[in-house]
């Protein structure tokens, strides 16, 4: 990011993007209120954000695009494309052996049913809903104009980066 850039946050929680970084301009959107969220909050769906056409120079979006169903995931990636003009979309890898959300190794290939009832012996305990992570071609897909990044373990890819446009 570069000084003075207006960032977007999508998906932000609790504190988002605010944890590291207090130097810029940083909105907050997330799907629920965030009472205790430190900056400018945007209670929204990323499927339709309340935004101009690319009023931010960045979108920011660190492990959201999992937790929005597949088929509607292409309307969250034209949104991050519509409402800024660069963007940074982090998922965890499909592939990788742990879900990174409940820390069981191979939970992300069950069946949804499944997931619920053993969610509980995981990190993330009985409170975890299901999700359906991505790999680089879905990624890919749903950002043709971002170059894709492997975040890497050794010899394993644990997360992707959309970062673009190219």
């Amino acid at each position: 990011m570069r000084p003075g850039d207006r960032i977007v946050d999508v998906g932000c929680g609790r504190e988002g993007l605010l944890a590291l970084d207090r130097a810029h301009e940083i909105v907050g959107v997330d799907l629920r209120p965030q009472p205790d969220y430190p900056g400018r909050l945007v209670v929204a769906d990323a499927r339709a954000m309340p935004f101009g056409d690319g009023e931010f120079d960045v979108a920011y979006c660190n492990s959201l695009i999992e937790h929005i169903d597949p088929a509607e995931r292409p309307l969250v990636a034209a949104e991050i494309g519509r409402v800024a003009r660069r963007w940074f979309v982090q998922t965890p890898n499909l592939w990788f052996p742990l879900d990174p959300h409940t820390l069981l190794p191979g939970y992300q290939f069950l069946p949804t049913a499944l997931q619920r009832r053993v969610a509980r012996l995981g990190a993330a305990g009985a409170s975890h809903e299901p999700v359906r992570l991505l790999d680089a071609g879905e990624l890919r897909r749903a950002f043709p104009d971002a170059r894709i990044v492997r975040e890497r373990v050794g010899p394993l890819t644990k997360s992707l980066i959309a970062a673009g446009p190219r």
